[in-house]
């Protein structure tokens, strides 16, 4: 895939609570850094667009299990499992998307109660490059509404990992997103356009 204007790159929640030694953590979770990082400086080598979204819930969220839901409490906005893991190579300029702010309202999808497709028009996005956490949730719901929308998306595969909540969830949401249309591609097959040698 040979970047272009009109890409953006999507990191999908990499933040504390979702990895090793958070709240939510998922297994392997933080493999997901080293090939976002490799996409970053791909993208921020030609200009081009990241963005990073991440959950921002209040203390009394309705997905804890204390209101009735299904996850422990995880990701409360200004706490430290909900900021960004410091390996993430963020560029200056990323646009940061807040999502499930509200009380009562899950989001797992970075569109849900967002400006982040505004965004995505005012940055003259076509084509959506996405990883990070959790396949089976955020990037799967993430992936489902940027397809909805009319983008052309494509997962990296090796910059996603799932919770497998259900064995198999990882790869179930895989081939749903395949089947929408999304496109599975590696970090390695990001391809940037070099400048000639002055």
């Amino acid at each position: 895939m040979l970047l272009k204007k009109g890409d953006v790159l999507i990191a999908t929640d990499v933040q504390h609570d979702f990895l090793p030694g958070g709240s939510l953590p998922i297994t392997n979770g933080d493999r997901v850094i080293t090939p976002l990082n490799t996409a970053i400086r791909g993208f921020s080598s030609q200009g081009l667009p990241v963005v990073a979204t991440r959950d921002w819930h209040p203390q009394n969220h309705s997905s804890f299990f204390a209101q009735g839901g299904r996850w422990p409490p995880h990701c409360v906005a200004e706490s430290f499992g909900a900021h960004f893991d410091e390996r993430l190579e963020l560029p200056e300029g990323v646009v940061v998307i807040s999502k499930a702010t509200d009380r009562d309202k899950e989001a797992y999808s970075a569109f849900e109660g967002t400006d982040l497709n505004a965004q995505l028009r005012s940055l003259g996005a076509h084509r959506i490059v996405i990883g990070g956490l959790a396949t089976d949730y955020c990037v799967l719901n993430t992936v489902k509404d940027a397809l909805r929308l009319g983008y052309k998306v494509y997962v990296l595969e090796d910059a996603i990992e799932a919770i497998n909540a259900r064995p198999d969830d990882g790869l179930r949401a895989l081939r749903e997103m395949e089947r929408l249309g999304a496109v599975l591609i590696r970090s390695r097959d990001l391809s940037v356009v070099k400048e000639e040698a002055a």
